[in-house]
């Protein structure tokens, strides 16, 4: 007799009887902890049935070696999670169980003969004919069979179980690649260039495909192995449907807007974890809004001749940084590391947006300036450069802003290339050591604009006299960008003196006078 106790415990009632029924003794009870259906009060009963496997190292130390090679022909972002992979192939002790007793998934398909008391020939299965699967084996008929003999002895009996979800989905490479299907397709394409996933299923999804591609095709199923991490909630636990920590990303899209959200998740660097962060999102909605308004501001200031040089040092500078930070963009993409790739990004355009465009603006608006051309130049250019630099993270904005003056799609646009900027650039940019004069403008702009902070009056307040103390090679700098600065500064006059020693340079800002007001 047996029933459910308090606590999950199943109580056995034991009672020892004679050969001819008759009871020995009081009967005595067993209590003994047994596991329980989670919705149900029954107990689970363990049933040993044959299962199938495929090895997979756990009891052979040759494969086990040749699956670990396997591991190291991949290149690993970040690199570290190949320990991971290695320590679960080098920690199995057992091989790969396929078989699931579940009512969904894809059957093995196998039958097996029965002899004439109905028992079936485990060690001699049919085999379906490569070219008739896929095969249910609960509908098909076997070769050689007919229905009527289904379950009947003498006849076959079909495999009654279902194959792991790791089993099927370990061949995704190949589905997707038109294996058996399209040779074509397969032979241009297999192996892939990059499996991406989460970092917990390297020891089952990228393990047991792995596994698969080294049996059948003898080589790994990509090149490149690109590991993300999970997202956390705000207390940095892991998010679960059972615990109800669970974000829903429509809600955050609604909010937000997809470029914004986009702009959170790529800062989670591969393989670490990333906590959701409202805040981060509300940085990317500005950094998407302010791509909007500064190129506006940026495009219109008017068009230029397609061969127009870029003539002023200012502008060669910003362009020279830029051919830096398009070399350092695509080096970090090449190595699957996206998050650095937009940081650089991101900080080059607020730095873009808070001088540069502050110090050209006027000129670039100047139309009987010669110098305007080179500023337009130096803004389109810029602009037509950010925005693909932006593109994979910012698609929708950017997407929007290039339709403003280009055919087609930005995602369809060639990534930028460093060579065509220093083209424009030439000899034209500061060389090694040398002070950048956008570098030395955008300091003493800064330094004339924390003086009207520091005074409440506002940035277009007028500058009597700006005196920068500094170094030569500085005040060299300096003066190549003297127009600009003193038209972003509201500069009336600008001097400078050398600096003598080895102390800092100073740049003292006199306002001019604030005009009374009329009593009247």
């Amino acid at each position: 007799f047996a029933g459910k106790a308090p606590g999950g415990a199943q109580i056995v009632r034991a009672e020892l009887l004679t050969e001819s029924g008759d009871l020995i003794g009081e009967p005595k009870k067993i209590v003994h902890p047994v596991k329980f259906y989670e919705k149900g009060d029954k107990p689970l009963e363990i049933v040993t049935t044959r299962q199938w496997y495929i090895r997979n190292g756990g009891r052979s130390a040759e494969l086990r070696e040749a699956l670990v090679a396997r591991g190291r022909e991949l290149v690993w972002h970040p690199d570290y999670m190949r320990h991971r992979y290695e320590d679960w192939v080098n920690g199995l002790n057992g091989d790969w169980l396929i078989s699931r007793q579940r009512f969904f998934g894809v059957p093995i398909p196998l039958w097996y003969r029965l002899d004439a008391e109905g028992e079936p020939d485990y060690a001699d299965p049919i085999l379906p004919a490569e070219d008739t699967l896929p095969v249910d084996p609960q509908s098909h008929i076997p070769p050689g069979y007919t229905a009527d003999q289904r379950n009947q002895p003498g006849g076959f009996a079909a495999d009654p179980d279902i194959m792991d979800t790791w089993a099927t989905s370990s061949l995704t490479p190949q589905i997707a690649t038109g294996w058996e299907e399209d040779p074509a397709l397969f032979a241009a394409t297999f192996p892939m260039d990059m499996r991406p996933q989460a970092h917990e299923i390297i020891r089952t999804w990228l393990f047991s495909t792995v596994v698969r591609s080294h049996y059948e095709h003898g080589e790994v199923p990509w090149a490149n192995a690109a590991l993300s991490g999970w997202i956390l909630d705000p207390d940095r636990k892991k998010m679960s449907k059972s615990v109800g920590n669970v974000v829903v990303p429509t809600d955050l899209l609604d909010q937000h807007g997809a470029d914004a959200v986009r702009y959170w998740s790529a800062n989670g660097r591969p393989g670490t974890d990333t906590a959701f962060d409202p805040g981060q999102m509300k940085i990317g909605r500005r950094l998407a809004i302010k791509v909007l308004n500064a190129s506006k501001f940026a495009l219109g200031a008017g068009d230029a001749p397609a061969d127009a040089p870029v003539t002023e040092p200012i502008d060669l500078a910003m362009l020279a940084e830029l051919a830096q930070l398009v070399d350092d963009a695509t080096r970090a993409f090449e190595d699957f590391d996206y998050a650095r790739s937009l940081q650089r990004t991101e900080d080059f355009f607020w730095r873009f947006c808070d001088d540069y465009l502050e110090l050209v603006k006027a000129r670039a608006y100047r139309d009987d300036d010669p110098a305007a051309l080179s500023a337009r130049v130096a803004l389109r250019t810029a602009v037509s450069t950010l925005l693909r630099l932006f593109a994979p993270i910012l698609p929708y904005v950017t997407e929007e802003v290039w339709s403003w003056t280009e055919e087609g799609s930005i995602h369809r646009a060639p990534w930028p290339s460093s060579g065509p900027l220093r083209a424009l650039v030439g000899d034209g940019s500061s060389a090694d050591g040398v002070p950048s004069p956008l570098v030395v403008a955008a300091d003493v702009l800064s330094r004339i604009r924390k003086a009207k902070s520091d005074a409440k009056v506002s940035q277009r307040a007028e500058v009597e006299r700006v005196t920068v103390t500094d170094t030569s090679d500085r005040l060299i700098a300096l003066a190549a960008a003297a127009d600009d600065v003193r038209a972003a500064g509201s500069v009336a006059q600008l001097d400078t003196a050398e600096l003598a020693g080895d102390g800092e340079g100073t740049v003292e800002v006199v306002l001019a006078p604030v005009p009374e007001a009329d009593p009247a």
